[in-house]
């Protein structure tokens, strides 16, 4: 059943003063306790909602899907709708909608908030059956559980094939595993900066920003009143140092001494630089917007990413992966280095399948992603196929060692 109601809006959405959702935001209940959903590590979840957004038509065959996947802490509001007024800019602004690369005159694009966020999908931060919130009780969720919570949704909605699938960080990895996981579902398949397995130096940092989160002395043991500010301030703290490389912290900062930020919760010790006052700044942005239960499940979530777990390994799962498949890295990122994206694509090529790599040559790091439009967009229309794939300097990925330059 799909609604718009702002009491489920209120049931299953945190309490965060720098969020509210587009008024586009549909939810759609895709298991209840007839059909509950089971998590892959053997939990039931009697009543999950996710919500969602729509932009351009469904075509009569139902042929013209494509479903889009947000990053860590990305909601469902991948650009704005034109027909709203003042609707806000989305987080893939310049490339979904009308002539884009994600071309809403000839798409039909979908994009549900995760399992386990806060941004109006079900979630350690939503309420529980017994009408308490989830918090910790909440089970613990994987990749392939957001992805078949949207496999759900696709029923609900009548959508049973995908031209194409696309994602980026967290939503990279939704990607690769929905192609692993549904291959007959999904005709093309964009995976840009993820891989097919997460790596150990991934989930060090993923710890450490749980750490910073549990450490807070309001977190009272996840049972907490008021959000722990200060621990999800640090944990974004440390994120950012995996979203961006030295070379993008240099250009914008240096050794600069005057902060242009000066946050009240953090005392200055010394001075200040302005990479500190940079940091400050975004992890106060994000305690207001993102509850701290989600950054701790999310972040799990990444961690347990692995195409391969119980399917004989990473070259034996993208022996099953079908689709057309474009994947993205970027020379500078230390999230998703580049050359574990690079070993997707030779899984996928040795297995049989189509894969083609493509390596953007840019100083943002991880953030590259969310930032270098322009020089995205031509990649992103081959890879969906409104051009032809012979019209960017792609590279196919049999040739292990080599990246194309932008």
């Amino acid at each position: 059943m799909t609604t718009s109601l702002r009491d489920t809006q209120t049931r299953h959405s945190a309490n965060l003063p720098g969020w509210s959702p587009s008024p586009a935001t549909r939810y759609e209940t895709v298991a209840t306790s007839t059909d509950p959903f089971v998590t892959e590590g053997g939990a039931t979840i009697a009543d999950v909602t996710l919500a969602y957004e729509t932009w351009g038509r469904l075509n009569g065959a139902r042929d013209n899907v494509v479903l889009v996947f947000h990053a860590l802490t990305g909601d469902a509001h991948a650009a704005s709708h034109p027909d709203i007024p003042d609707d806000r800019a989305g987080w893939w602004e310049p490339l979904l909608g009308s002539g884009a690369p994600i071309d809403t005159d000839r798409h039909f694009v979908i994009c549900a908030n995760a399992l386990g966020s806060c941004y109006g999908s079900t979630g350690p931060s939503t309420t529980a059956p017994d009408g308490g919130h989830w918090g910790l009780r909440f089970p613990a969720l994987t990749v392939r559980d957001l992805v078949a919570a949207n496999l759900r949704l696709l029923d609900r909605l009548g959508i049973k094939r995908l031209h194409c699938v696309i994602g980026g960080s967290l939503g990279g990895m939704q990607t690769v595993e929905l192609a692993a996981m549904a291959p007959e579902r999904v005709d093309r398949a964009v995976v840009v900066v993820a891989s097919g397995r997460f790596h150990a130096q991934g989930i060090a940092y993923n710890e450490l920003q749980r750490r910073a989160i549990m450490l807070d002395p309001v977190w009272e043991n996840g049972e907490y009143d008021t959000q722990p500010e200060r621990g999800i301030a640090l944990a974004r703290m440390v994120g950012m140092l995996t979203f961006q490389s030295d070379e993008s912290m240099t250009l914008r900062f240096g050794r600069h001494e005057e902060a242009r930020y000066h946050g009240d919760n953090w005392p200055e010790f010394q001075g200040r630089y302005d990479i500190e006052g940079y940091l400050q700044y975004q992890g106060d942005k994000l305690s207001s917007r993102f509850d701290a239960h989600a950054y701790l499940y999310l972040s799990r979530v990444m961690d347990s990413h692995d195409i391969g777990r119980n399917r004989g390994g990473l070259i034996e799962a993208a022996r099953g992966i079908s689709a057309e498949t474009l994947l993205i890295g970027v020379r500078t990122d230390i999230l998703f280095p580049p050359e574990h994206v690079l070993d997707l694509a030779n899984a996928i090529t040795t297995t049989g399948g189509h894969a083609t790599y493509w390596e953007l040559n840019s100083p943002h790091g991880h953030d590259a992603f969310l930032k270098e439009f322009d020089r995205l967009d031509t990649v992103l229309r081959a890879g969906i196929g409104t051009v032809a794939a012979a019209s960017i300097p792609c590279l196919s990925g049999e040739l292990a060692g080599e990246v194309a330059a932008d």
